[in-house]
């Protein structure tokens, strides 16, 4: 985990891959992993998502912020989105720059503070960058350490999700192990069970385990490809259930 700064850091680079890949992708070409949204979707959504943090940043919000009060006018041509969605992303970068990175705010994750918003924006930016690639045809790359710890963040924030929280408490007990093979990563989720949902990092033996490249590994563990292109061990209903909850 970095610090508020570094991820502010990053963020800006993520904004401007993001928008370079929206560039050059159709805006009716289908997201892989995400069928049901084309590039224009994924662009309003990106857009629309940094805007509503940029509010929830300015005014260092104690209640969560209803999308409605983010009135946000939408580009009427395509040729304006990726300038669009960069503007809104810079901005987000200069309003998280403007603040303290341990001071308090609404999340709907665990951590209560501005440095949430920095890590998870960044995070978010750069799945939804992955995203915006592959609708234009091209495979991702993350940073070996830029994508173990997106799954670190998304392993501490997915009980909370608003869609995914309810689908991860509702998991009978068992264990996935997921296992990078390209670069130091390992994780063991313990669902149901008498402590509930938790995680850790190293090698614990699962019910389920699932080993391949680490940038396929985030992908999966996003729930944006299947198991198809990993080496798959164990329990199919376990891995199946997970698919169906971590499509945030």
């Amino acid at each position: 985990m970095r610090d508020h700064a570094a991820y502010c850091t990053l963020l800006e680079s993520e904004v401007d891959r993001l928008a370079e890949a929206l560039a050059t992708a159709d805006p009716q070409a289908l997201v892989p992993g995400c069928e049901d949204w084309t590039a224009l979707d994924l662009a309003q959504h990106i857009g629309l998502i940094h805007r509503w943090t940029i509010r929830i940043v300015e005014t260092a919000a104690t209640d969560r912020v209803p999308f409605r009060d983010v009135p946000v006018e939408f580009p009427a041509e395509w040729a304006d989105y990726p300038a669009w969605v960069a503007e809104g992303g810079l901005r987000l970068v200069a309003a998280l720059r403007d603040v303290d990175g341990d001071a308090p705010v609404w999340t709907w994750g665990p951590d209560h503070r501005m440095l949430f918003w920095s890590r998870r924006q960044f995070h978010e930016t750069l799945v939804h960058r992955a995203d915006a690639e592959g609708a234009g045809g091209k495979s991702p790359y993350f940073d070996p350490g830029d994508a173990a710890d997106a799954i670190d963040e998304f392993l501490t924030n997915i009980p909370y999700g608003r869609n995914s929280g309810p689908l991860i408490a509702a998991l009978t007990a068992g264990t996935l192990h997921l296992h990078a093979t390209d670069a130091e990563g390992e994780w063991t989720v313990t669902f149901g069970g008498p402590g509930g949902y938790a995680w850790e990092r190293g090698h614990v033996k699962g019910d389920a385990a699932v080993r391949g490249p680490l940038s396929d590994l985030l992908l999966y563990t996003f729930g944006r490809q299947d198991d198809a292109t990993l080496e798959v061990f164990g329990d199919r209903t376990i891995l199946d259930a997970w698919l169906r909850a971590s499509r945030f």
